[in-house]
């Protein structure tokens, strides 16, 4: 364990300020000087609230001396995604448009995350109303790899991955549509996870039927990951997909022996283009998973209907939530967020029901293929960080790419399969970036997804590997 505070997992934060060997004032204090130290650098916290942060820290020391408990991320500091309304906090979501935002609410991850006692410091930067996996926009502009300053942290949850990796925070939230907590995660060798749909229950949502945009959290450690769902995990009535299994499911060990279970290998999730340092890095990790008793076969499910699912019911929800925006404000909405608007206007009705039919049936395959395998895994991203100038990735291993989102195919066509999936650490490039691997479950099988995460990270101890700006 690294000997800086900041750097430690967040469970041994935690269990630090219960023993009361450390106030949440101190940790508090300790994490401002990091941001005031390396915020700078990387830009990946766009809005702080110092005395607030001091004001809510102190509040969880008094009640500590007085014997109360306030939760389980009691004196964590938290920085909130820019996309999640904060009450009395800017949320500009990207956008110059809201540049001046204050909302009077909450939104319910937040809500949850300061009841369970976290300590909110501010916000962390995403592009422009989450679109799009590299974090830049009009108003703060972009924010930088720990790794490589040069490069792209990912995105959207992209300020959130890099305050975590340069210890800036221990805790962070995110939401994630085509990849979004987890390219950034693995990008900057932390760990983000996309919930089952319903896990962590989305408020306010404008398509509460919908099972594709989700939130969920950010951390080191999967165990970290384990004790953020404590507090934001569990059903709540404004959520009409909610899952009704309370919280306390992820208070369980996590160590669970894993001989004999069943994994699908698929480095290309079934023919995607994969740059070769990403493919050199997810195929050393193939015998970890055999030292672990696992039995590895190299097989993927039939995913042929998930593109076009993704980009039909993505430009359906696109249109839904911001086409009022669009009429009034097209000036000052980015390019690829016009686009993906008016790919949702040139819809039609059996366009959209056609998908939705392709879902079932991709589903109802899936399914047939999970009967014989508990977990698939996938690389993450198909291609390593890139210059940060670039707005997105054209070409992978010479196949041209169609719009600004198709280079995150080997997250997106997860994101429709309505599972639970985990970016983790898997290593590094030659040149030293970072390379996440992805370990999909069985839907609403969250738990046994962080056990063999878990396992994955005990036995290869990536996420030790800190930016060398958060340890010089």
């Amino acid at each position: 364990m690294h000997t800086d505070l900041c750097l430690q997992p967040a469970t041994a934060i935690a269990r630090l300020i219960r023993q009361r060997a450390v106030s949440a004032r101190e940790v508090l204090e300790a994490h401002l000087a990091r941001i005031e130290a390396l915020n700078p650098l990387v830009n990946a916290i766009v809005t702080l609230d110092v005395e607030g942060a001091r004001a809510r820290a102190s509040a969880i020391d008094e009640a500590l001396d007085r014997g109360e408990d306030p939760g389980p991320l009691a004196g964590l500091p938290v920085a909130h995604k820019d996309l999640a309304e904060t009450k009395g906090m800017r949320t500009t979501y990207g956008s110059p448009i809201f540049a001046d935002y204050v909302p009077d609410f909450d939104a319910l991850i937040v809500a949850r995350l300061k009841a369970a006692g976290a300590v909110t410091i501010g916000k962390t930067n995403t592009p422009e109303f989450g679109a799009g996996s590299q974090t830049f926009n009009p108003i703060f502009g972009p924010t930088r790899n720990p790794y490589d300053l040069s490069k792209t942290c990912g995105g959207s949850s992209g300020g959130a991955a890099v305050a975590l990796a340069c210890g800036m925070i221990p805790i962070a939230d995110g939401s994630d549509l085509g990849g979004s907590l987890r390219n950034p995660a693995g990008y900057c060798n932390v760990v983000g996870f996309r919930t089952s749909p319903g896990r962590v229950p989305v408020w306010p949502d404008p398509t509460p039927y919908l099972p594709f945009a989700i939130d969920g959290p950010m951390a080191r450690t999967v165990s970290d990951i384990a004790l953020i769902l404590q507090a934001i995990a569990g059903p709540d009535p404004r959520a009409p997909l909610s899952i009704s299994e309370p919280a306390s499911i992820f208070a369980q060990p996590l160590e669970r022996d894993l001989r004999g279970v069943r994994i699908a290998w698929s480095p290309d999730l079934g023919g995607l283009p994969v740059d070769p340092r990403v493919s050199v890095v997810i195929a050393a990790q193939r015998s970890i998973f055999e030292q672990l008793g696992c039995v590895v076969e190299e097989a993927t499910p039939d995913l042929s209907d998930a593109d076009e699912i993704f980009q039909v019911m993505r430009a359906f929800r696109y249109e839904l939530t911001l086409g009022d925006l669009l009429d009034r404000e097209r000036p000052r909405i980015k390019d690829t967020v016009v686009w993906n608007i008016e790919a949702g206007r040139a819809l039609s009705g059996p366009q959209v029901g056609r998908a939705m039919r392709r879902h079932a049936a991709l589903l109802a395959r899936l399914h047939e293929f999970m009967q014989t395998y508990e977990f698939i895994i996938a690389p993450v991203s198909q291609v390593p960080p890139f210059p940060v100038e670039q707005p997105y990735i054209t070409e992978i291993n010479g196949v041209p790419m169609r719009n600004y989102i198709e280079w995150m195919r080997s997250c997106y066509y997860i994101s429709v399969c309505n599972t639970p999936a985990i970016s983790v650490p898997a290593g590094f490039t030659s040149d030293g970036l970072p390379v996440g691997l992805q370990i999909i479950g069985r839907p609403r099988a969250d738990v046994s997804v962080l056990q063999l995460a878990y396992a994955y990270e005990q036995a290869t101890q990536h996420w030790q590997r800190h930016p060398p700006l958060a340890t010089g």
